[in-house]
């Protein structure tokens, strides 16, 4: 199977000895630790589900509509035993 975009590896570059996974031409020196923390949590609401839940529920529109559907059973049932 062939990725749409192939990768090229530099077998040239040498890696961060403390961290593989860190190139050495890679800078961090200047960053600011969380300076975008704040404003991920006000616009983001991310859920991570079971991987039997996962499976059941591919992707966010198919949970969605499942949750919708369970809040209108539910606001039906609160209305029954009120009235």
């Amino acid at each position: 199977m062939h990725s749409t975009f192939p990768r090229k590896i530099n077998m040239n570059t040498e890696t961060n000895a403390t961290d593989p996974d860190l190139r050495d031409e890679y800078d961090f020196s200047k960053g600011v630790r969380g300076k975008y923390a704040q404003r991920m949590k006000q616009g983001s609401n991310v859920v991570v589900l079971a991987p039997d839940m996962a499976a059941l529920f591919p992707d966010s529109d198919s949970v969605n509509a499942a949750l919708r559907a369970l809040a209108d059973v539910a606001q039906r049932s609160v209305k029954q035993k009120a009235g």
